[in-house]
Order: structure tokens, then C-alpha cells, then sequence
């Protein structure tokens, strides 16, 4: 059996080198590295996948929240609402900006922003919320929409961990994450489930307006060359990374899929085991993408399972140890612990295995026997 990875980019890269190669050879002769005509392409063709009306390519999925909430033009002190429990860079962007971070607990089943909690932290100062797709599956939106439409606010999905993931309305509508709210955005990092080999990031909207403005706001707030309208950053997706992307996206579904059928490997092997809880979808199958597959352990032995595996030469994560209301940089804009009831409990309890395209029975079968033997 060969080394299990927590990502296994190079097996999924040898499947597809030749693409790759031939894509990025082209950019190369052609020098037109930044804003060449197939980052051009690559947005046309995510468009077309999330039935989108604008993709805005960026450097980098934190750059991608940023811009957005540029573009909102709000005003120092105005609240931006957002999950307890995420990746740094979705409170980490509210503060650079001079806004106000208002977090929200967990539904602890999800791991997601729990909508039933959003109204009671509204004031006359919100301005917008953040939901963040975490691990590969939709908020529910559909609440989320309400309680914003409700409060005229805007919202922004975090769609970096759940790029293919679909969402099914009441009415059974479904429609791609990342093309519910007034803007999203979404990371390209490698490890994603549509990653480049660097750093890039995109952002959606069906707004023309906002559309023009985050184009301006990538560039420096240019819409001529050298007028500047607004301030601006200097944030955009090279030629090389949307030429590996643009061969990636033709796969994306197919790379979901995979994900799918080893989160199912997964659950099968351990049902029946009462310490474990498998990642709970809340809707249809392909409302998940798993882009990690994270467990709890409800018995208090999470740590020790994390010493098992590591003995035994299995990677894991811990996403995340600790809700931003603990985190150093964060807490003072905290005020109670108690806020936090399912953060503080899931935080001890989250493992995360190895999840991707290149996952083989074998090795699942290790994986998971290995843990079962822990609880035996």
C-alpha cells in the first residue's frame, strides 16, 4: 500500500500532467502572464459551471472576502455577521477593514452557521452576513436569505470549502453554492477540490454593479489605466494558475464524485460504532463535497484517537481547535464564553481524515480499521 496523504496533489496532477503541461507551455510562449486571455477564458467557463452572471478572478480567496466587502462600501464600526467556527481569513478580513465582527454559533451537526441565531445579533448597524460552507456543504441559505431580505442586508458566502456543492430550496430548487447570495467568493489554494498550484481566488455576483466594481477595486480601483476612481488593491489571478485551473474545472465534478464515494467508504465502515458520529448532510447528496471529512468523537477521546493514528502513520486535521472567540488576535472583541455553547463542545470532538481524489479502498480500509481498533 503506498503512503496515505492528507491531500495527494501529485497523483492527481500525474492524471492529468499532460493538460497541465501543454496549458501552461502555451502561457509561457505567449508571455502574456498576467491577465492573458486565458484568465479570460477560465472566468467565462466558471461562469458557465455556477450559472453565475460575473466571475471577478483574484490572487487568493482572503483577497476575495476583502474585495467584497470593499465593495459594500461600509463605514468604519458598521457589523458584519459570520460563523464562530471557520478558517482565520473570514473574521480576519471584517477587522482589517475597520468593521465589526458579531459571531454567530454553530449548528453542531453541520459545523455551519446555525440561521436561527442571526436575528437576536442584528442591531441598526448590520450591514451583512458571511456564511461560510464549511468542509464542503451549503449553509442553509435559505433561512439565511429571509432573515437578510427581512433586514435589507447583503450577503456574502464564504464559498472557499464547497465550490460544486448544490443547495435544494423548499420548493426543491437547487442551485450551486456560491451563486445564492449578493456576492460570494471562493479560494483556489492547492488543496481546495478545485485547486491551482499557488495561490488564487475568484469572486461571483449577478449584480452588474458589483461586478464593475470588484474589477475595479482587483486593479488598483482602475477602470482606465492609471485613473484611479477608488481605492483599490492589487489582486489578480496569473495566467499560469487559470490555465491549470481551466483544465482542473473540466474535472471538478468528477473530482466531487470521487469525494462522495470515499465519504460513503467512510460512513460504512463505521456504522455501528457509538463513539463516532460521521459528517451529517442535511440534504441531498450532492449538497456535500467533502472537502474534508471530519468526525466527532463523542466519548473525550479525541486526542488520544490523534495519537493512535499517528503511530500508525495516518495524517488527520483538527479543523479547528479553537472558535475565534478563544483565538489570541480575536477575543477582546468578545464578551461571553456562554455565546458559544456548540463551538466550545465541537472543538474538542472535530477529526478530520485523509480526504481526496486519489483515496484507494485499501487504503480507506487501513484507515479505518485502524480507528475501529481503537474503540474495540
Amino acid at each position: 500500500m503506498k503512503k496515505i496523504n492528507m491531500v495527494d496533489l501529485n497523483g492527481q496532477y500525474r492524471k492529468i500532467r499532460w493538460q497541465v503541461n501543454r496549458e501552461m507551455k502555451k502561457v509561457i510562449n505567449s508571455s502574456s502572464f498576467i491577465n492573458g486571455p486565458v484568465v479570460k477564458e477560465f472566468q467565462n467557463n466558471l461562469q458557465q459551471y455556477l450559472d453565475v452572471k460575473h466571475v471577478i478572478p483574484c490572487a487568493n480567496g482572503t483577497d476575495a472576502l476583502q474585495i467584497a466587502l470593499m465593495a459594500l462600501d461600509l463605514k468604519r464600526g458598521d457589523e458584519v455577521i459570520t460563523t464562530n467556527f471557520s478558517f482565520a481569513s473570514t473574521i480576519e478580513v471584517i477587522l482589517l477593514l475597520g468593521l465589526k465582527p458579531v459571531v454567530v454559533d454553530i449548528d453542531s451537526r453541520t459545523f455551519n452557521i446555525n440561521p436561527s441565531l442571526i436575528q437576536d445579533k442584528i442591531t441598526d448597524r448590520t450591514r451583512a452576513i458571511i456564511p461560510v460552507h464549511l468542509f464542503g456543504q451549503s449553509c442553509r441559505m435559505e433561512e439565511i436569505l429571509e432573515i437578510a431580505n427581512k433586514n435589507n442586508l447583503q450577503v456574502i458566502e464564504d464559498n472557499a470549502q464547497a465550490l460544486g456543492s448544490k443547495y435544494k430550496f423548499s420548493n426543491s430548487h437547487k442551485q450551486m453554492a456560491g451563486a445564492i447570495g449578493d456576492i460570494a467568493t471562493t479560494s483556489f489554494f492547492p488543496s481546495k477540490n478545485l485547486g491551482c498550484y499557488g495561490d488564487g481566488g475568484a469572486i461571483f455576483t449577478n449584480s452588474d454593479t458589483l461586478a464593475y466594481k470588484m474589477r475595479g477595486i482587483v486593479n488598483h480601483g482602475m477602470y482606465e489605466r492609471y485613473y484611479h476612481d477608488e481605492i483599490g488593491v492589487n489582486s489578480r489571478l496569473d495566467s499560469i494558475q487559470a490555465a491549470i485551473l481551466n483544465v482542473k474545472l473540466k474535472y471538478l465534478n468528477k473530482y466531487n464524485i470521487s469525494r462522495q464515494e470515499a465519504a460513503n467508504l467512510y460512513n460504512k465502515s463505521f456504522e455501528g460504532i457509538n463513539e463516532i458520529e460521521v459528517p451529517f448532510v442535511e440534504s441531498d447528496v450532492d449538497s456535500h463535497v467533502y472537502h474534508q471529512y471530519t468526525l466527532k468523537i463523542n466519548n473525550g477521546k479525541r486526542d488520544e484517537l490523534a495519537d493512535h493514528l499517528q503511530k500508525n502513520n495516518i495524517p488527520f486535521g483538527i479543523y479547528y481547535p479553537l472558535g475565534f472567540h478563544e483565538q489570541k488576535a480575536y477575543k477582546q472583541e468578545f464578551i461571553s464564553d456562554n455565546d458559544f455553547p456548540e463551538t466550545n463542545k465541537v472543538k474538542g470532538e472535530v477529526i478530520s481524515l485523509p480526504m481526496h481524489t486519489e483515496l484507494t479502498k485499501k487504503q480507506i480500509k487501513f484507515i479505518t480499521n485502524t480507528i475501529i481498533s481503537f474503540f474495540e
